[in-house]
């Protein structure tokens, strides 16, 4: 994987800015002894944004920038001048991905349509100048606010691909073969297990100029649940494709049991899996004679539709096509698409290294001796700034 562009997932620290602290500023002005009050509010800390970007595949930008840090609101100012706010940073990232707490593993947010924004840290609020805090009984109130301080996060974006159609199968079971076939991709194929180390999408033409999303997905293996082979490495991309083609070579010994070890698998990595619809292709039947076809139908699992394909020939490649688009289409195939994200065990990640690990110091302003300042909010004064 060093050697691939495709990142799916890394670990990012975030903080948004420190809001600007209110000025304790009085009038000062010839023949105006007393001019009273005058300190201006601080600005806001910036926010910092996830957005969605389809023009983006991987999340390889963010594993080079991994500590993205709005800035702070500047402080209030005489005559009762506001501060600037601080400058928001949004993250530009893939559709398709999910936040998590790098400390708890926890859920956050997702993002999955392009120009979707979410706030993922809010900056710290300004702090209000002494001219807020002027009543008929303090009328030289020599204090003011503070800014809100910034907040800081580590979180983990995995992007999980969004298809319609993604190809579940052992190792060599001829799924790259089939997206080279049936579409512009060129996937690596080999005849050796694990040929595909990371997901690859392709568009699938079909009739009237229409087309769908294909997702080859690295080989699974029994146990892939549990961390074994590629393992919990690519199984998440599953959960984001519409349509799962199963795909089973046909000189397999039990056709039945290995779909049921596949199935399984799915499960136990992620239970809402079991909603979405399925359809079992038979590759490399073009070993096959029209007895041999007829007598494994009768042995293939109940209630999945079934089509014997070959890459190689094109036998079953146009009623695949049609079964597919079918299946796409069904009235009720919609409500399987919805995702219930689990949290995820931080343990199971590995990073290459841990320097965003080191914590940056959150700079303080230099305060001004002769000021004072309030140490709570006062939310009537504030008249419900943002």
């Amino acid at each position: 994987m060093a050697e691939s562009n495709f990142v799916d997932y890394v670990k990012i620290y975030c903080r948004s800015g420190k809001g600007g602290r209110g000025s304790s500023h009085f009038r000062r002005e010839k023949y105006i002894p007393k001019g009273g009050p005058d300190g201006g509010d601080g600005g806001r800390g910036g926010h910092v944004y996830l957005q969605g970007n389809r023009n983006y595949w991987t999340l390889l930008h963010l594993k080079y920038e991994r500590h993205i840090m709005a800035t702070n609101g500047e402080n209030g100012g005489a005559k009762r001048s506001t501060g600037k706010d601080g400058e928001d940073r949004i993250i530009e990232v893939p559709c398709g991905t999910v936040v998590y707490d790098a400390d708890t593993g926890e859920f956050i947010c997702d993002v999955t349509k392009d120009g979707e924004r979410v706030m993922l840290l809010k900056g710290g609020r300004g702090g209000l100048g002494n001219f807020n805090f002027k009543t008929s009984t303090n009328q030289a109130p020599r204090y003011a606010q503070p800014g809100e301080p910034a907040l800081e996060r580590r979180v983990i974006l995995q992007l999980k691909l969004l298809a319609d159609v993604g190809l579940v199968g052992f190792p060599n079971a001829g799924k790259s073969t089939l997206l080279s076939v049936v579409s512009a991709a060129k996937p690596k194929i080999a005849n050796y297990p694990f040929t595909t180390l990371e997901p690859n999408l392709g568009i699938v033409s079909y009739r009237d100029n229409r087309s769908f999303v294909m997702a080859d997905i690295p080989g699974i293996i029994e146990g892939a649940s549990e961390g074994k082979g590629l393992g919990l490495r690519f199984l998440r991309h599953i959960e984001r494709n519409s349509l799962l083609l199963f795909m089973i070579p046909a000189d397999t010994d039990d056709i039945r049991k290995e779909y049921e070890i596949l199935h399984n698998e799915l499960v136990k990595y992620n239970p809402e899996l079991l909603d979405k619809r399925r359809v079992l292709a038979i590759t490399k039947s073009d070993m096959l004679d029209e007895e041999l076809i007829e007598a494994l139908s009768q042995d293939l699992p109940e209630g999945i539709p079934f089509v014997f394909i070959s890459s190689i020939t094109g036998l079953g490649i146009t009623e695949l096509k049609d079964l597919l688009w079918k299946e796409l289409n069904e009235e009720s195939f919609h409500e399987a698409e919805r995702i219930v994200h689990k949290n995820i065990d931080i343990n199971s990640l590995e990073f290459e290294d841990e320097e965003d690990e080191y914590v940056f110091p959150i700079d303080e302003d230099e305060e001004d001796p002769d000021e004072e300042y309030e140490a709570y909010w006062d939310d009537d004064a504030e008249d419900d700034r943002k």
